[in-house]
């Protein structure tokens, strides 16, 4: 696969070089996965198995859930077995290969949060034709369409580093192979890639956001004609939604829509990211959601 690259692997520099953080580093982030793993299945299994939860919401939260356990799956046993190994070695098949999951599940989940904001706009703005617009056949065709966007955009990405040539130092200062800490190891003038690597990441994030804003906007608006258990019942749900829109998309704006310039707390952001927002959606969506609770209740009770 390394086309046009003489270097053959790369060194993850990793969260840190310190052998006593980097036990703790393994401690937590194996703790933090296990949780993903946990909480996600759980919330996966239940809309699976639940007759209660047949909704299009649903629907949807079962493809985030998905989307969650595999976005944190393409960083976070690299991040884990890293922390214990003396060398962080990473082939360069390997490194593309990451890069295309990481942004196929990163992408898929920024297309569902869009469609789950559809979903509520079509729910609470226009209750009379949500049976009509939000049918099983047009959810089955707008996630089809999600996971075609979605490996377009890794493509993109794929081939903007197999263009790349690698022949001078290999070491990543990251966790794992992504575009910007990648690129800035190419040998050649990076700034045409650089351009499109922000466009094709930066328009994705800031044209999924703009929507997002649009929708919760307007259904916020909406509220404010119904009655007051419509209008609680209502921002509820909502309020789960837009809590995990503001965690997943503030530290990915800040990543993807700037120019190949690196800081001291992108390794820290990039966490908040891929592990944090994995772990934390199902704790956010289960505690807010009653209707979850209950089937969960009755599944795993029972």
């Amino acid at each position: 696969m390394d086309f046009n690259s003489s270097v053959t692997e790369f060194i993850l520099f990793g969260l840190t070089q310190d052998v006593e953080k980097e036990k703790i580093v393994f401690l937590v982030f194996f703790l933090f996965y296990f949780a993903i793993l946990l909480s996600n299945s759980l919330i996966i299994i239940t809309i699976r198995c639940s007759g209660m939860l047949g909704s299009p919401m649903y629907f949807f939260l079962f493809y985030l859930s998905f989307a969650d356990t595999c976005f944190a799956t393409t960083t976070a046993p690299r991040l884990i077995v890293d922390a214990i190994s003396k060398k962080k070695v990473i082939s360069y098949n390997e490194c593309v290969i990451q890069i295309f999951a990481f942004h196929v599940f990163g992408c898929m989940e920024v297309f569902v949060l869009v469609l789950m904001s559809f979903d509520r706009y079509v729910a609470i703005c226009k209750p009379l034709r949500y049976t009509t617009i939000m049918s099983q056949h047009v959810c089955g065709i707008l996630l089809k369409l999600a996971w075609v966007g979605s490996c377009i955009h890794s493509l993109v990405q794929v081939i903007l580093v197999l263009k790349s040539p690698f022949c001078g130092p290999n070491v990543i200062d990251h966790y794992f192979c992504d575009m910007q800490p990648l690129l800035k190891l190419a040998c050649m003038d990076t700034y045409v890639t650089n351009l499109l690597v922000v466009t094709n990441n930066g328009t994705i994030c800031m044209v999924s956001f703009m929507l997002l804003i649009i929708s919760y906007t307007l259904i916020l608006y909406s509220l404010s004609h119904k009655s007051a258990e419509g209008r609680k019942k209502a921002f509820s749900t909502c309020t789960s939604h837009i809590i995990v829109v503001i965690l997943f998309f503030v530290p990915c704006i800040f990543t993807y829509t700037r120019p190949l310039v690196t800081f001291s707390v992108d390794k820290l952001v990039a966490v908040f990211y891929t592990i944090g927002t994995p772990l934390l959606n199902p704790l956010i969506y289960t505690l807010r959601n009653a209707d979850i609770k209950k089937a969960m209740k009755k599944l795993w009770c029972n």
